[in-house]
């Protein structure tokens, strides 16, 4: 009678978010499998639960037994952005061994600061943020990051 699973996960915060739905086999006498995967979390100490529901509406709550822990990352990086061309919106994921001041701005082709995104102070760990670019023409753009000495640019096409 298993109509799938809620897959929740909290912070320390205590707050429980649902965050995917994996759908069940019904009812069966043979072992099944399930899995899910929670892709692009900062740093943090996690937990997560299962709230398995019956076709009839039934449901129970699963409490999994250990944390998880998302570590800090071991070195900076800056990843491509994505998608990758982009209309208008995208999303840049980096990662900061050390907090501190984080500037990422964004630059035409003729090197000229089109925009900052950031310019903050930011904990350790990895870290995305969003960028619009409605305002701007189509066109090759880069952004850079500046971070404890930590320097890269990468490449981006805005395709309207």
């Amino acid at each position: 009678n298993n109509s799938g699973f809620d897959i929740e996960r909290s912070s320390v915060s205590g707050n429980w978010l649902k965050i995917g739905f994996v759908p069940g086999n019904g009812t069966t006498s043979s072992p099944m499998s399930y899995s899910f995967a929670d892709r692009g979390l900062n740093s943090g100490i996690y937990n997560y639960r299962l709230r398995q529901i019956d076709f009839n509406g039934n449901f129970a709550y699963h409490n999994l037994s250990n944390d998880v822990n998302i570590g800090i990352p071991e070195k900076y990086s800056l990843s491509q952005n994505y998608p990758n061309p982009f209309n208008p919106s995208t999303k840049i994921n980096y990662g900061i061994k050390k907090a501190g001041n984080v500037e990422i701005s964004v630059y035409n082709i003729l090197g000229n600061k089109v925009a900052t995104l950031l310019n903050g102070f930011k904990p350790a760990g990895r870290h995305s943020i969003s960028f619009n670019a409605t305002n701007l023409s189509s066109g090759v753009y880069f952004y850079r990051i500046n971070s404890n000495g930590f320097v890269e640019t990468r490449k981006m096409i805005l395709e309207k």
